[in-house]
């Protein structure tokens, strides 16, 4: 008798793993994009240590810099057309109009090329002004001019992304990251290495400094062009590939109308315009404070060269560490939208809410430990990324004082994609409005009034996060009606890595003293808190065996954890 209770419950237990499996089918395909995303991130750690190294954080200043303009004339241009590709396929894939979709991606392909050449054009010849007025680096001119053909080639490949997510499948989008950025790497690290020698043989001739450093920074941008093309080209070998797939599904769609162009491009526009303006604002706010800082560095006597070295550390290590976690925010962000998109069409409220609740659990159960593991192992990890640069105390510093922001720009990100899948398009972008105000405001009162300097735009960055959070959470719960598990959620989450973070100190601490490499001592430290922290979520049931089964070899993990009597 008890073996049959007990095998009914077994039985119980796999159907319901099997139903949350297909239900939270959004979270493999985010996680497969967010794990590139995360890899993407981890390349761009790699190899911004021989760059950095290369060119110095004076250069890097000036790279961060003109790719700060870059980033803006993207988003105004077609950083948004992922999204809004992925929610108009989505909307029809979800009644199965793929003559629609189809249309949709054609559609997209030609706004792709008006809007990016416009984009390359103004980028191209406006090059100076941008430099000079906007960044206060003149030096930046060089490198902004050859980021402008790789605006238009973003636009054709996020028209491919968007459209193969809106289908439901995140693998090529994956892909092409990976591939995308291990040419941005390759090509960035030797174009960096041949035309910072070359500026450097300009400067010793003409007794300046300058060369060096512009054409450093412009040698620094050439793989991200590169790296974009040949991900366009691979993006568009798979849709020869998959063409007879799709023909084969055309064919099967008996709708008698078929959407016009001017339609598709309309619809396009609409729901481009608030995710532009809310990007915009994320990318202005770095503009912004680039700008201000900039000033303000002038005002209280700080050389060019030391303002471009503090603004490269700034760039080039605490945001770029900073980043690594959110990127499966980012990842997670671009699954839920056509997700949430094709609940919507159906009229499935349940599933709304519960993938709302699936998204916000996942996020924070990667970017709570990511911001203690960040404030734990801060100094060992810049120093064994930059080994002997005169800016990494000032690095650890800012990770100090800024790690919170992983999970605010992770839940930010996420809440964001949440009320775009709802189509509530205008909140995030008003929302971020708003959280920019507040970013200036504490902007100007940490450099002006208190003097904090650097330090001071970490702290605005923290209060745009903050802001932001707070505001899309209470418009989430106007819109949707659902409770949220704030044990599972926050509660569990947070105290399983306040325990990692000892031990991985704890460890740290002891490797050093003993051992007295730092590279050996931080990569085993990492190791043990990774585990650690896996194995206090099944303690505590924070995440139980449903859960895995949701996630990408979720029955490998379950077998591993019930061997070790994790599970039962």
């Amino acid at each position: 008798m008890k073996q049959r209770i007990k095998y009914r419950k077994y039985e119980e237990s796999m159907s319901e793993a099997a139903k949350s499996k297909r239900t939270s089918n959004f979270i493999i395909q985010g996680s497969i994009l967010a794990a590139a995303s995360i890899i993407c991130r981890l390349i761009g750690v790699v190899y911004r240590v021989p760059l950095m190294n290369i060119v110095g954080e004076e250069t890097m200043g000036v790279y961060s810099a003109a790719f700060t303009i870059y980033s803006i004339v993207l988003l105004i241009s077609s950083l948004g057309i992922p999204t809004a590709v992925s929610r108009m396929v989505a909307a029809k894939a979800a009644v199965r109009k793929y003559k629609d979709s189809n249309r949709i991606f054609k559609g997209a392909l030609l706004f792709a090329l008006i809007v990016g050449t416009c984009a390359a054009l103004v980028m191209y010849f406006g090059a100076g002004f941008f430099a000079e007025k906007a960044l206060n680096m003149p030096t930046a001119k060089y490198a902004i001019r050859m980021l402008s053909p790789t605006v238009m080639v973003m636009a054709f490949l996020g028209v491919y992304r968007g459209y193969y997510q809106g289908l439901g499948t995140m693998i090529p989008s994956a892909l092409s990251q990976i591939v995308e950025q291990i040419f941005n790497a390759v090509i960035s690290i030797a174009a960096a290495y041949y035309l910072y020698a070359e500026g450097a043989k300009a400067d010793r001739i003409l007794n300046t400094d300058i060369y060096a450093v512009a054409r450093g920074a412009e040698g620094a941008t050439v793989g991200t062009g590169v790296g974009a093309l040949v991900a366009l080209i691979l993006c568009m070998l798979i849709y020869l590939l998959y063409r007879r797939v799709l023909k084969r599904q055309m064919r099967r769609d008996k709708s008698r109308h078929v959407e016009s162009y001017l339609s598709v491009w309309k619809t396009l526009v609409l729901i481009l315009l608030p995710i532009i303006f809310n990007s915009a604002i994320y990318n202005i706010s770095s503009l912004i404070d680039n700008s201000i800082f900039g000033h303000y560095t002038e005002f209280v006597g700080i050389t060019q060269k030391e303002y471009q070295g503090i603004w490269g550390c700034y760039e080039g290590k605490y945001h770029l560490l900073t980043h690594v976690p959110i990127s499966f925010a980012t990842g997670l962000a671009a699954s839920i939208v056509p997700a949430l998109t094709r609940a919507v069409a159906n009229q499935n409220h349940t599933q709304v809410a519960n993938r709302i609740n699936t998204s916000l659990r996942f996020t924070m159960l990667i970017a709570i430990p990511s911001c203690v593991g960040l404030a734990v192992l801060a100094d060992p990890i810049v120093n064994l990324l930059f080994p002997g640069n005169e800016y990494n105390s000032l690095a650890v510093n800012l990770l100090w004082i800024g790690c919170i922001t992983v999970v605010l720009y992770s839940w930010s990100t996420v809440t964001n994609a949440v009320l775009q899948g709802l189509n509530r398009m205008n909140v995030p972008a008003r929302n971020a409005f708003i959280a920019l105000v507040s970013h200036v405001v504490i902007l100007a009162v940490c450099l002006w009034v208190f003097r904090l300097g650097i330090q001071g735009v970490v702290l605005a960055d923290i209060t745009f996060g903050l802001t932001m959070v707070v505001l899309n959470m209470i418009s989430i719960s106007r819109y949707v009606k659902y409770r949220q598990d704030m044990m599972k959620n926050y509660v569990l989450p947070l105290i399983s890595s306040l325990i990692m973070g000892a031990f991985a100190f704890g460890v740290y601490t002891l490797l050093i003293k003993l051992v007295k490499r730092n590279w050996l001592a931080t990569v085993i430290s990492i190791i043990v808190a990774v585990i650690v922290y896996g194995v206090l979520l099944l303690l505590t049931k924070c995440v139980d065996e449903v859960d895995l089964y949701s996630m990408p070899k979720g029955k490998t993990v379950v077998n591993i954890a019930k061997k070790l009597h994790l599970l039962k």
